[in-house]
């Protein structure tokens, strides 16, 4: 505050004084923004060095880029890195679409009572935990006593069919669908806000002058809706190399590993069961700086092309 010309730091205090209770309900979120998320960064510096807990962080060797340019040497970093964007971008092509959809036909209901119901039952599988969501498709899929297996032998099907969940072609789409079937319902919540925002006026004056409901859609609903779009679209691409480990490694198998090892999964390998930390570390941090330049690539392309952007 020392550095503030006299004039603004005048005005600083001055809006500490008079708003002092918001910047008091901050201070619990600051306050755990910088012990687990800003504190943590001190230990980036493992991704340089070879790390020896016994040494401590700071005086174990200094390596530089060794651990970077090993991953990247080796036999797996294509198939790993093609593995992680594929199901990144097949994720987003599904998953980010659906929601807006969901959200329009919602809004279109006439019927609060039942349109209550639809949301309702709609949010509810995103209270269920990554582990019964995994255990369900064991139990749905499952060629023996699984309603997969039992519809198959319904239908004729002798012995047991082949398992879905091992295989490599199908892992992507069980993944994918799965995490649909969990998130929609609760991804819908800031686009329903959002149409909640768009003026009744401008829809009766469009009545009035004979727009069909769906011109009333493509002229005024989505544009209306337009900048909460772009925002999401940037978080969502933002995030193209950050696919959790959780529910890819507990549909892993050795028989579709091949299409689920991602980098997640490699760093939880790497760090936790062979307790290369430095080398994990490394990892997660190069994953880590392609989202943000992604982000960044993405969010200058938005601004340029449509004026709406992070920042």
């Amino acid at each position: 505050a020392n550095s503030l010309p006299s004039h603004r730091k005048g005005y600083v205090l001055k809006r500490l004084r008079e708003s002092w209770q918001w910047y008091l309900l901050l201070l619990p979120g600051l306050v755990y923004l910088i012990i687990f998320l800003y504190g943590p960064m001190y230990g980036v510096q493992i991704a340089f060095r070879s790390y020896s807990a016994k040494l401590g962080i700071v005086d174990s060797q200094w390596v530089g880029l060794k651990w970077f340019l090993r991953f990247m040497d080796s036999s797996d970093f294509g198939q790993i890195l093609w593995n992680t964007i594929s199901l990144s971008l097949y994720t987003i092509a599904v998953s980010f679409p659906l929601p807006i959809i969901f959200a329009l036909m919602l809004n279109a209901m006439r019927a609060e009572r039942f349109k209550k119901v639809v949301q309702s039952v709609a949010y509810m599988p995103h209270f269920i935990s990554t582990v019964v969501i995994v255990n369900l498709m064991n139990l749905i899929f499952s060629p023996i006593s699984g309603i997969y297996g039992n519809v198959f032998r319904l239908f004729g099907g002798e012995g047991f069919p082949s398992d879905l969940r091992g295989l490599p072609e199908t892992f992507q789409h069980m993944y994918v669908w799965s995490g649909v079937w969990q998130t929609l319902g609760w991804s819908t919540i800031i686009y329903t806000a959002a149409l909640a925002g768009v003026s009744q006026e401008l829809h009766e004056a469009a009545m009035i002058d004979g727009a069909s409901r769906w011109q009333q859609l493509w002229r005024i609903t989505i544009p209306c809706i337009w900048p909460t779009i772009i925002i999401q679209l940037i978080l969502k691409v933002g995030h193209i190399m950050s696919v959790g480990y959780e529910k890819v490694f507990l549909m892993q198998q050795s028989t579709n590993l091949g299409v689920s090892q991602i980098i997640s999964t490699f760093v939880y390998e790497q760090g936790i069961a062979a307790r290369q930390y430095d080398y994990a570390t490394a990892i997660g941090l190069f994953n880590a700086a392609i989202n943000l330049v992604v982000l960044l690539i993405v969010n200058r392309i938005a601004k340029k092309r449509s004026n709406v952007s992070l920042f």
